[in-house]
């Protein structure tokens, strides 16, 4: 197993961070993968995913570049920079892969293929960088950014929710949920993956946790010996499918944001989570939750120092009811 070996200082020192490069790169691997996790990106790939092949296939070099970059057990690491730890655009991101030499790219590559000979399409290039970097650039453009908003806010409520974990069971808890293979096996260790590879001792680096969208399993990335970065994929009702909107019926009866709220409301959210997931100002999702408690249609229980909303069978019947109209 593949294991990080984390003193209680770097671990309590440790951050959530948004990457919009970390999400259009966890875009371009469910491109390159073609299927879906759930309905939700099954209709973003119908969107983009012709188009996306489209350019493969008039691009052979780049082509064979991401095949070859994102091997079955290891991603060429100049794709995946570590995030700084400070607010960064796309546009930041970015420059960091097309700025990677063209001798540690090849070099990447030829780890992420297992040691073998680069393919001859390949070899000797020094503009792999930049076609990286181009390629991304047009994944954020085309099929990123116009989602982007409502994508931030998913993410922004995904690190709510680990927050409430981790102050309810403590980093052991957080962390076992947090990505498929990775969990705290004590004595100072963190198993990032199920990979055999050699321990890495990070204890006084850096170490952020930063949460994507479109992504079944995340991976993780360094610049030894300053940033490590684990990327995780969001789960549950905060993952990226897009939300079943209220239908017109409810939206008349209780109001568009106030339907919104409670069909939101299929599994239990903080007031946090709905702020960071709608949009909406604070005291207005509160005054939306109030009537629905009033009128019994919502519920609320104390989860540690959360309390979560969820529907009640009176709130269950009136949106499904709307739902069949």
């Amino acid at each position: 197993m593949g294991w990080w070996q984390v003193n209680a200082d770097t671990l309590a020192g440790s951050r959530f961070v948004l990457s919009p490069l970390a999400e259009t790169f966890a875009g371009l691997k469910a491109l390159h993968a073609g299927t879906a996790a759930h309905p939700g990106e099954r209709t973003w790939l119908d969107a983009h995913l012709a188009d996306y092949r489209r350019r493969l296939a008039t691009d052979p070099v780049t082509a064979t570049l991401v095949r070859a970059g994102l091997g079955k057990e290891w991603i060429a690491d100049f794709l995946t920079p570590t995030p700084t730890g400070e607010p960064e655009d796309f546009e930041a991101e970015v420059a960091r892969v097309r700025d990677a030499s063209p001798e540690a790219a090849r070099a990447h590559l030829a780890v992420a293929l297992g040691g073998g000979p680069l393919p001859r399409i390949l070899q000797d290039r020094d503009d792999l960088p930049a076609r990286a970097a181009d390629l991304l650039q047009y994944v954020w453009a085309e099929a990123v950014r116009p989602y982007w908003p409502r994508r931030r806010r998913v993410l922004e409520a995904d690190v709510v929710a680990r927050t409430v974990q981790l102050s309810q069971g403590g980093w052991a808890a957080a962390l076992d949920v947090m990505r498929p293979g990775m969990r705290w096996l004590g004595e100072n260790r963190l198993q990032v993956n199920l990979h055999e590879y050699p321990p890495r001792e990070i204890s006084g680096a850096e170490l952020f946790f930063v949460p994507v969208t479109p992504q079944r399993r995340g991976w993780v990335s360094w610049e030894e010996p300053h940033r490590y970065a684990v990327v995780y994929p969001c789960s549950g009702a905060l993952a990226g499918a897009e939300p079943v909107a209220a239908p017109e019926s409810l939206n008349r009866l209780l109001g568009p944001a106030r339907a919104a709220v409670l069909v939101l409301l299929n599994s239990p959210l903080s007031t946090s989570q709905l702020v960071a997931v709608t949009g909406h100002a604070l005291g207005s999702v509160g005054r939306h939750l109030k009537v629905l408690l009033d009128a019994g249609l919502v519920q609320r229980r104390r989860a540690g120092r959360s309390v979560l909303y969820s529907r009640t069978p009176a709130g269950e019947v009136l949106v499904k009811a709307g739902l069949r109209g």
